[in-house]
């Protein structure tokens, strides 16, 4: 038997976090055994479809790293993927299930469901839908069907016992058929439901283990009764544990942001996020926390799939993003990715070199890569701004700055080695302490006091940009001093107001 997995995510919004961590499983089961992994888009709720969001589902698993074998975008045998596209598949099966008399036309209006619901509440009853349009002759439904009569098409449910099916995750699950209540398969518009349509596609494409969230769990009896009306054999049903809020609440955006694309937007990384993920209820046999995802397609094994509600930690998410930039992927590649932040951000890159440096240099204190941008602006500008802290810095260290100004440019050799004896040789002369020298050293090149080694940003910035910076950076310091020496204009004026007259002690305190 070939595996085949699948996700069908709805397009009604930005594609959730829940997604990719539902997908990533199917992915990686699928992976694991050889077999294919389905992806298929579920339109049939037009009032919430949004065209865009089926276009970010399919960027979003792209840019994941975890592309479907078969999919909208990528084709294949039993398309079409899109179940708009599929309705004459499920006219067909829904005229199949008609005519075995296992569903019937239903006409209520909402009026009358309405009413019905009310008279429950009234009388303490269970709430649901009492069945009372089984009872309609089958050639009336269709006699009014055939008239244009607005209703919906019911899977006749049993009224008595329960509906079980087994687990992978949990064993066996037991529902009591009096919480089924004849659900609508095709609506007044005549699109299928999720549960018909679902059951239908999962079939007719090969799908052999169905990897959802457990919130599924409960609607699964109306699939496994699907099932043994048309005489299909069940799948293998695997309902994951929801991704939790930091209160074990169901995650949601009024939260925690959910959307994959926010994510992206913030500088993660989809090798980080996927990893991320993979340990939202699943952990690798030999405890290891980073792992690429080939490892974590040959390890995987659902025996290995926690139930316990896994909470999403944004904390941890970013500090695995960080151990990804500084220790998996290689300088180059960070490099590469952070190239076109730098460019938006208004610093074109034209030397490869220099941005290694930067990058280099920058890594060991970033988590994200939009962290690049916001703390390395300064490498790539010719006039910085400086911080009300960076300032005060500089005024305090003007001396420094004078001496090193002078040191630097007298260096025959800029390196390293030379930047560091000079600052070593400075410090031990004048016995000051390191940040008596190196924090105004820092705030002139920078503009901040929060920024690299001294010596790394010497280094990379070179000779030309340290000597100038500092320049710059004194004669910032001096223009905002008060003026002790008036220009000629200024004492001019001065010496035009008319000075007060003394008084005369004669004439005693004034009135």
């Amino acid at each position: 038997m070939t595996v085949v997995t699948r996700i069908a995510p709805s397009p009604t919004g930005d594609p959730h976090v829940g997604t990719a961590y539902v997908g990533l499983f199917n992915y990686a089961y699928a992976r694991r055994h050889g077999g294919r992994f389905v992806l298929r888009i579920e339109d049939t709720d037009r009032e919430r479809y949004q065209a865009d969001a089926e276009t970010h589902i399919l960027e979003m698993f792209a840019w994941l790293g975890i592309a479907p074998d078969e999919s909208p975008l990528a084709g294949g045998p039993n398309g079409p993927y899109k179940q708009s596209e599929r309705l004459e598949i499920y006219q067909a099966h829904i005229d199949q299930l008609l005519n075995a008399g296992v569903a019937y036309r239903a006409f209520e209006t909402e009026e009358e469901l309405e009413a019905m619901r009310k008279e429950q509440k009234q009388r303490g009853l269970k709430l649901g839908y009492d069945g009372r349009g089984r009872t309609l002759p089958k050639e009336e439904q269709d006699a009014r069907a055939n008239n244009g009569e607005p209703h919906v098409i019911r899977l006749a449910t049993p009224d008595e016992g329960e509906t079980a099916f087994d687990d992978l995750l949990r064993g066996q699950i037991a529902i009591g058929n009096d919480e089924i209540r004849d659900p609508v398969l095709i609506k007044s518009d005549g699109y299928p439901t999720y549960h018909f349509a679902n059951v239908v596609d999962d079939h007719l494409m090969g799908v052999t283990h169905v990897m959802r969230a457990e919130e599924w769990v409960t609607s699964t009896p109306i699939h496994v009764l699907l099932y043994q009306a048309f005489g299909w054999t069940l799948p293998t049903f695997a309902h994951l544990p929801l991704l939790r809020n930091p209160d074990k609440s169901k995650i949601s955006k009024r939260k925690l942001d959910t959307s994959v694309a926010s994510y992206r937007e913030q500088g993660i990384l989809p090798e980080a996020l996927l990893n991320f993920l993979a340990t939202m209820g699943w952990s690798m046999p030999d405890g290891r926390e980073v792992f690429t995802l080939d490892e974590m397609v040959d390890a995987f094994d659902p025996a290995r799939i926690s139930l316990g509600g896994p909470v999403f930690d944004l904390k941890k998410l970013r500090h695995l993003n960080g151990v990804y930039l500084r220790d998996v992927l290689d300088l180059e590649e960070v490099a590469r990715r952070v190239t076109p932040l730098f460019e938006q951000a208004g610093y074109p890159q034209d030397d490869p070199e220099y941005l290694l440096d930067v990058v280099d240099v920058l890594r060991p204190r970033a988590e994200t890569l939009n962290d690049f941008v916001d703390q390395g602006g300064y490498f790539f500008v010719d006039t910085l701004d400086y911080t009300d802290d960076a300032r005060k810095r500089i005024a305090g260290g003007q001396q420094v700055l004078e001496d090193l100004e002078r040191e630097l440019s007298m260096l025959d050799v800029f390196d390293e080695d030379a930047i560091d004896d000079v600052l070593e040789d400075y410090m031990r002369s004048r016995e000051l302490k390191k940040p008596a020298v190196l924090m105004p050293l820092r705030a002139a090149l920078t503009g901040t006091t929060n920024a690299p080694s001294v010596t790394d940003l010497i280094a990379i910035l070179g000779r030309s940009r340290v000597l100038t910076r500092i320049g710059r950076a004194l004669s910032d310091m001096t223009s905002s001093l008060p003026d002790d020496h008036p220009s000629d204009e200024d004492a001019a004026e001065t010496e035009a107001k008319p000075k007060a007259k003394a008084k005369d002690p004669a004439q005693g305190p004034s009135a």
